[in-house]
């Protein structure tokens, strides 16, 4: 079974149900959601933050927020 990756991005749209849009750093767009401590902690993330997010092995257009750099 593939493996998750973990890549860095930055939040380029805020959509609802807190959902965002992630431009990553090679280039593919994300649509992303808080997932796992992100959600329980309460990280504020807004446009033009960088985040590292975990793309989804079975859908690269989907992943996880884990955490917010800087």
């Amino acid at each position: 079974m593939p493996q998750a990756r973990e890549v860095e991005g930055v939040v380029e749209e805020t959509l609802p149900k807190q959902l965002f849009k992630v431009r990553c750093d090679d280039g593919r767009n994300v649509t992303a959601s808080f997932g796992g401590v992100a959600r329980q902690v309460t990280v504020r993330v807004s446009r033009g933050d960088r985040v590292v997010v975990v793309v989804s092995p079975l859908d690269p257009t989907r992943g996880r927020i884990k955490s917010r750099i800087g």
